[in-house]
């Protein structure tokens, strides 16, 4: 979508922060594009191009500015929500779908033809798919510059860059410098811990305490080790393994990773499963002005006005970890999945140097029934997990962002064990789907009980429907409002004095 000149110059005379991120402005008398906040003097606004992202604005031929710097902007876009297939598309762009794969592979993967995709890639990003892989590229590579001592080669190998000599030319060309003048002589944002440290820009406000408090109350022993302020884990690839450590840094608007992992070159798919972890991509305001409307939530967002969606490091490891939850509770599944890590796992203690973290998640060529039936598990549950991983490990994109919502719950459902509850929860968390729903959940139909009466899942859906396209933030509301009560108080929903909404309405 093409944003509107008046409204977006008026943000760009104030610097608004709040549209860091859902824009950026293209100066054509200095050939430089800039985000809302750029100190710089204000451009007349008939020298003024205002794009939805930053690919377009280098497909245009516009350069990044040297002094706000569009790689430190959040990760927004105001095609956000415009069309759901590129936002699948650009998540699986952001993943590496195109490093060694070209448009066709990514449209047959998300269902489309490859002219249908570059048609939308046009209407609501203003660039191609090509030209959207090859700008994260060079913004994560701008980035390394600015916030880490790599050298160049480095800096080429850990972005994405096939060779040293297109790293050069890319650079030479869009920002008519080499890019080693483009690092900082200070040293002030550089870590001196082991490993690559960067900071992942978000939109505030990000509730912190809710996100650690989620992650910490399911970490699986061994795989995972969460704090009040740092959330570390063992992350494995092709048979290597390292490890990630990620802490809030509120003053900067972003979180602080450390990455530590023997192959330079999956750092962008490292990165973009942070993000994803994190929920880095999300526009708090706009969520929470859909949901505030409601007055059940109104209260909830008000005191949690940052609530993100928790997401996943692995769609395998989530799919196993809901498996192991059914009809128990989360302490008691989360036992199980300690066991099942260290049973199966690889030990890699020796490799990783971090206290607590001593195993990587299973191979899924190692979950066979046999081998996960040795856990106590009922039958049933075990043969579950076996059918899992033996998908899993046919199909490489088992749990890759597909068509649309309803597709994603129709395959899983096709696998063994795999009910309408576990679907929808893979699809919140692993597909990162905004509005999947767990219209299923004993929690949620307990928690929006009215009269004594508790809706079913059908009338569930009906009383649900006025927080679309965002019902996964209402149920994380919902969940967390509940685990966060005092023995003897009582949520904050039921506090307000609103709280008579009608289930059916």
């Amino acid at each position: 979508m093409k944003p509107d000149h008046e409204s977006c110059y008026q943000a760009v005379l104030a610097r608004d922060a709040r549209y860091d991120g859902l824009f950026f402005i293209c100066v054509k008398t200095t050939g430089i594009y800039c985000r809302p906040i750029c100190p710089a003097r204000h451009p007349r606004p008939e020298n003024c191009v205002f794009v939805s992202s930053a690919a377009a604005a280098q497909e245009a031929g516009f350069r990044p500015c040297l002094r706000c710097r569009p790689e430190s902007s959040p990760d927004l876009g105001a095609w956000r929500g415009a069309s759901a297939t590129v936002s699948r598309a650009m998540a699986l762009i952001e993943d590496g779908a195109l490093d060694g794969g070209d448009v066709e592979a990514l449209a047959g993967r998300l269902g489309v033809g490859e002219r249908q995709l570059r048609r939308l890639f046009r209407v609501h990003i203003g660039a191609s798919p090509i030209t959207v892989a090859q700008t994260r590229r060079v913004l994560l590579a701008k980035q390394l510059i600015h916030q880490t001592g790599l050298s160049m080669t480095e800096v080429a190998l850990a972005s994405g860059f096939g060779s040293v000599r297109r790293f050069n030319e890319t650079f030479q060309q869009l920002y008519d410098r080499p890019p080693i003048e483009l690092r900082r002589q200070s040293v002030s944002t550089r870590s001196s811990a082991p490993g690559i440290t960067l900071l992942l820009p978000y939109r505030p406000p990000y509730d912190w305490t809710g996100m650690i408090g989620f992650l910490k109350t399911r970490a699986i022993p061994g795989l995972e080790l969460v704090t009040e302020r740092t959330y570390a884990r063992v992350i494995a690839f092709d048979g290597l393994a390292g490890s990630i450590e990620v802490t809030d840094v509120p003053n900067r608007s972003a979180l602080r990773a450390t990455v530590r992992f023997p192959r330079l070159e999956l750092l962008p798919k490292i990165i973009a499963r942070i993000r994803r972890c994190f929920d880095l991509g999300a526009d708090p305001v706009a969520i929470s002005a859909a949901l505030g409307r409601d007055p059940t939530l109104a209260p909830l967002v008000e005191a949690r006005p940052g609530l993100r969606v928790p997401g996943a490091w692995d769609g395998l490891e989530i799919a196993i970890r809901a498996v192991l939850g059914q009809q128990i509770t989360v302490a008691a599944g989360t036992r199980l999945a300690g066991k099942l890590v260290a049973t199966l796992g690889t030990d890699v203690a020796d490799r990783i140097g971090l206290p607590g973290l001593t195993h990587t998640f299973p191979d899924p060529a190692r979950m066979v029934f046999e081998a996960v039936a040795t856990l106590g598990l009922p039958r049933v549950r075990a043969a579950t997990i076996a059918a899992l991983a033996a998908a899993a490990h046919a199909d490489p994109h088992l749990f890759d962002a597909r068509q649309d919502l309803d597709d994603a719950i129709a395959r899983f459902r096709t696998l063994p064990g795999i009910g309408e509850w576990t679907a929808q929860y893979v699809a919140m968390r692993v597909l990162r789907e905004s509005d999947a729903f767990l219209a299923a959940d004993v929690a949620l139909q307990r928690i929006l009980a009215t009269g004594g009466k508790r809706p079913n899942a059908r009338e569930l859906l009906a009383r649900a429907e006025c927080w679309r396209p965002w019902r996964a933030y209402a149920v994380l509301h919902l969940w967390t409002d509940e685990a966060s009560v005092l023995p003897g108080s009582r949520p904050l929903r039921q506090r307000s004095k609103e709280n008579a909404y009608a289930i059916s309405a």
